[in-house]
């Protein structure tokens, strides 16, 4: 630790004094623990409780130049929440107020720490909810820094599209509004987008403003499997295209299937199977069943089933939603990668089937699971860190599923983010000019490079 960092946190101790601590534990469980990341913990963990405490801190660390990382739920998967540069980790777990409610315009205003499953328990009894869902009970503030995603992005849009303004504390510790809570604007540029995913590396969003939607009706959802991956992509795409309006559209290869049976005690075909959801009124979900039943039988799909049962839909949503802990399941004693890439969807067959086989010929176990109705998909590899030949192999997956999404007109990442993970990538997906740019957003928002410094590019 620099002696300016020693005296930045003895500011921060007098300015705070137990919210602040150098605890090593608790430092270490703010910082990456979501994968094979080296866990590079900050100097201290200041734990907040509102917009002016943060807007404080900030102030301390600009004048000392000592960095800061924002934490929210720790759910990140690709080391946003490391420390590389030491410096103060802001919990904002403790922020969670849901500031305003307004159902007549389909918005709510949150805190940065309240969790998308805190504000559909609060629009329980509105008729409203909000459908962002990546997985993880991750918090809102979170959500928008990552441009999270999720298994309704199909129908709903990602965090890029249902965020209408922010409140975000500059790397000055200044506090600004980036937009109103209109659906529409064309004034000046747009802050609120460039704020989005930004994963903290601009500022810290302290509130959100989010579009909300109405409870469907009718929710059915529906299981069927296919005898190839490449069969149940062209359901997707054909679903797509005839312009169904699933609400979700999930893929789970046969490896995926087999983990999930045996953690979430199911009895599935183990087979690639898709996960389907479909919103609207009783007739209108009906239709909707009759007409993906028809379309998955023209590629070779069998044994659909779907119910409007509320339990039954849960059992099969949150076995989904466990595939994370179902695949570390399979050999326990491993590390877990999770990546994920986006392609247009004409070429999501193509680039699954070659994903997986890359795995199998490597002799890897990496389970397939995907949000599929918008091109995106993810890969859960297991690993033996201490082995050298897993890791080699590991690293080559991973560089040529990047490389391979993004020749074929993707992304190296759909929903994941950058972070430390994926900062080799960048070059590839973007050209020279256009991360030159980038580089001058931050360095004119961020002159002293202390929000959360050594991440999205080298």
């Amino acid at each position: 630790m620099t002696d300016r960092f020693i005296i930045a946190i003895d500011e921060l101790k007098s300015a705070f004094g137990d919210r602040l601590t150098t605890n090593l534990t608790v430092r270490q469980q703010h910082a990456h623990t979501m994968s094979w990341l080296d866990n590079e913990p900050a100097d201290a963990v200041l734990t907040v409780t509102d917009k002016y405490q943060i807007a404080k801190a900030i102030k301390i660390c600009h004048a000392h130049k000592m960095p800061v990382v924002a934490f929210g739920a720790g759910s990140s998967l690709e080391g946003q929440l490391n420390a590389p540069c030491g410096g103060l980790c802001i919990d904002m777990s403790q922020m969670t107020n849901i500031i305003s409610i307004n159902a007549d315009d389909l918005t709510a205003t949150v805190e940065a720490g309240v969790t998308r499953e805190q504000l559909n328990e609060a629009l329980r009894y509105t008729g409203l909810f909000f459908p962002i869902d990546p997985g993880a009970n991750a918090s809102i503030g979170g959500m928008t820094a990552t441009r999270a995603s999720g298994t309704n992005a199909v129908r709903y849009g990602t965090m890029k599209d249902v965020v209408l303004c922010l409140e975000v504390v500059l790397p000055n510790g200044e506090i600004i509004k980036t937009a109103s809570r209109a659906k529409k604007s064309s004034a000046g540029y747009d802050l609120t987008r460039l704020m989005i995913g930004s994963e903290g590396t601009l500022g810290i969003i302290t509130e959100i403003t989010v579009k909300l939607f109405g409870q469907p009706e009718c929710v059915g959802s529906g299981v069927c499997h296919f005898e190839t991956i490449k069969n149940a992509c062209q359901t997707v795409m054909t679903t797509i295209q005839y312009g169904l309006p699933v609400a979700r559209l999930e893929l789970l290869d046969a490896m995926q299937i087999k983990a999930c049976n045996a953690y979430s005690k199911l009895s599935l075909q183990e087979k690639p199977t898709l996960f389907v959801e479909f919103h609207g009124t009783q007739s209108g979900v009906i239709e909707q069943a009759q007409i993906f039943a028809d379309i998955m039988a023209e590629f070779g799909g069998t044994d659909f089933k779907w119910s409007s049962d509320e339990s039954e839909r849960k059992k099969l949503w949150t076995a989904r939603h466990n595939a994370y802990y179902a695949t570390r399941a399979l050999k326990p004693e491993f590390e877990i990668l999770s990546t994920d890439a986006c392609v247009p969807i004409s070429r999501l067959a193509e680039c699954v089937t070659d994903t997986v086989a890359d795995i199998q010929e490597q002799g890897m176990i990496g389970p397939v699971v995907g949000h599929v109705g918008d091109g995106n998909f993810h890969v859960l590899l297991l690993l033996d860190k201490n082995n050298p030949d897993d890791v080699a192999k590991t690293k080559g997956i991973l560089s040529r599923l990047a490389k391979r999404a993004i020749d074929m007109g993707g992304t190296c990442t759909g929903e994941h983010g950058i972070g430390q993970g994926k900062r080799t990538y960048m070059a590839s997906e973007y050209d020279e000019q256009a991360l030159c740019v980038m580089k001058l957003i931050k360095q004119a928002i961020d002159p002293n490079n202390i929000m959360n410094p050594d991440k999205i590019w080298f």
